[in-house]
């Protein structure tokens, strides 16, 4: 059996954003005991991760370290015709992941004790993001 549902986030610009309850619940409503739970972000400027979910420093290092590797503005950039974030958040985008695998155990998604489940946004501006959720036996 495979269920699937598209979860619509609108987020307030750059920054992690838990989506890890929305996927969660998604998951129960598929009603698939054991099986995977598959994310995909349908856009190329923002990401999603599985991070430590209880310290939010860890959160802030890693935009801190995206920062100083995809700075905003960087004139080695030629794309610049959506401002100055549009083509580090691309980079950003493509060295994370804009999709992610986990396995359902029991009806729920088979998380760790502190992992979480986040779109990472990379633009500045707020962003209306989709992400579809595919759950399979």
């Amino acid at each position: 059996m495979t269920f699937q549902e598209t979860i619509a986030y609108t987020n307030r610009g750059r920054g992690t954003y838990n989506l890890t309850q929305e996927v969660c619940e998604v998951v129960r409503r598929a009603g698939i005991q054991t099986g995977l739970c598959h994310l995909f972000l349908q856009h190329t400027s923002a990401s999603l991760i599985l991070c430590e979910n209880a310290d939010p420093t860890v959160r802030s290092d890693l935009e801190r370290f995206m920062a100083r590797l995809a700075p905003d503005g960087d004139p080695i950039y030629e794309h610049t015709l959506e401002g100055p974030d549009d083509m580090p958040a691309h980079v950003r985008a493509i060295l994370t992941q804009v999709d992610m695998t986990l396995p359902v155990s029991r009806g729920e998604c088979a998380l760790g004790t502190w992992q979480g489940i986040y779109l990472y946004e990379h633009r500045r501006q707020s962003q209306r993001r989709r992400i579809v959720v595919t759950v399979r036996d």
